[in-house]
C-alpha cells in the first residue's frame, strides 16, 4: 500500500469529523453531553463492522490474531476517546465553536509527546517546527489576541478544551499502538479491526453507564435515531480513515495534517455568523498550511 496513502486518508477523516462534530453539537442541546457522546460509538459500531466485513471480503483476508498488547492499547484508546469526546462537547457548550476548537487543537503537540513516550515515534526537527507552527496558526485563527486576557480570566473552558485535546492525543497514540501491535493482516484489515474493537468497548462501557445513571440520555439518542444514524455513519467513516492513516505513519503526522479541519470549521462558523475573514484569520490559516507543508515534507523524507 503506498506510504503516502495516509495523506488522503487523513484529509477525508478531517472533513468527515467536522461534519460529525457539528451534528453532535446540535444533539447535545437535545439529549445532553453524554447522550451525544454515546451516539458516536453506539451508532457508529454497525457501520464500522460493515466496513470491516466488506474489506475482508474484498481482500480475501481473515481476522488478524488478537494479541494482548493490541487489546491493552485498544482499551486505553477507547477510554481516552470517551473522555475526550465528552470534554469536547462541554467545551463547545461553554465557548463558540471556533474558540473551543482552538483549545482542543493543541492536541498535535501532545500527540507528538505521547508518541515519543509510549511508542518511541520520532519526528525530525523540522517536523516538530511544523507541529508548533500549525498549532500557533490554529490559535491565531480562532482567538483574537486582544481577547486572550478575557479568555484566560475564564480558565475553565480553556482547561476543559486542553484536557480534551490531551485525551484525543492519548487515544490517537494508543490506537496506533493497537494497530501496529497486531502481528498479521493488511493495513485496512488491521485498522478497521481496531476500530471495531474500540467502538465495541466504548458502546458497552458508555451504554452501561447511561443505562445505570442517565437513562434519559440513552433513550433520547434512540428517539432522535435519524440524526444519530447520520452522526454514527460520519463517525465510523472518520474513524476508519484516521486508523488507516495511523497504521501508515506516526500519529503526530496524522493529527497535525488533520488540523486542515480547522479552516473548514472556521468556514462553517463564518457561514453561520456571516462575518468575513480578516487579516488575522487569513494569517492564521497561512501558518497552518505552512506547518502542514513542513510536516509532510519531513514525513515524505
Amino acid at each position: 500500500m503506498p506510504a503516502l496513502l495516509w495523506v488522503p486518508a487523513t484529509l477525508m477523516a478531517a472533513f468527515a469529523q467536522v461534519a460529525r462534530n457539528g451534528l453532535q453539537a446540535s444533539l447535545t442541546r437535545t439529549i445532553g453531553t453524554l447522550g451525544a457522546t454515546q451516539v458516536r460509538f453506539l451508532f457508529g459500531l454497525p457501520f464500522a463492522l460493515a466496513m470491516l466485513l466488506l474489506v475482508r471480503l474484498a481482500l480475501g483476508e481473515g481476522a488478524p490474531h488478537l494479541v494482548a498488547p493490541a487489546l491493552r492499547y485498544a482499551l486505553l484508546g477507547a477510554l481516552a476517546q470517551i473522555g475526550a469526546t465528552a470534554l469536547m462537547l462541554m467545551a463547545m457548550a461553554r465557548q463558540s465553536f471556533g474558540v473551543a476548537y482552538a483549545y482542543i487543537k493543541t492536541e498535535p503537540i501532545l500527540v507528538a509527546l505521547f508518541g515519543v513516550v509510549l511508542l518511541g515515534d520520532r519526528l525530525a526537527p523540522l517536523a516538530w517546527a511544523g507541529v508548533l507552527i500549525a498549532t500557533a496558526g490554529i490559535l491565531l485563527v480562532s482567538v483574537d489576541p486582544r481577547a486572550w486576557r478575557t479568555l484566560l480570566a475564564d480558565w475553565r473552558p480553556m482547561a476543559i478544551g486542553i484536557a480534551s485535546g490531551a485525551c484525543f492525543g492519548l487515544s490517537a497514540v494508543a490506537f496506533r499502538g493497537a494497530i501496529t501491535a497486531l502481528p498479521d493482516g493488511g493495513t485496512l484489515n488491521r485498522a478497521l479491526t481496531v476500530a471495531v474493537i474500540g467502538l465495541a468497548i466504548q458502546s458497552v462501557l458508555l451504554g452501561a453507564w447511561l443505562l445505570a445513571f442517565d437513562r434519559a440520555a440513552f433513550t433520547g439518542s434512540l428517539r432522535v435515531w435519524r440524526e444519530s444514524m447520520s452522526a454514527g455513519f460520519l463517525g465510523a467513516f472518520a474513524t476508519a480513515c484516521w486508523f488507516t492513516a495511523f497504521s501508515l505513519t506516526a500519529a503526530a503526522n496524522v493529527r497535525t495534517l488533520g488540523l486542515i479541519e480547522m479552516p473548514a470549521a472556521a468556514l462553517a462558523s463564518r457561514r453561520v455568523s456571516g462575518k468575513p475573514f480578516g487579516r488575522r484569520q487569513w494569517t492564521g490559516m497561512l501558518l497552518v498550511m505552512t506547518g502542514i507543508a513542513l510536516l509532510i515534507t519531513q514525513a515524505v523524507d
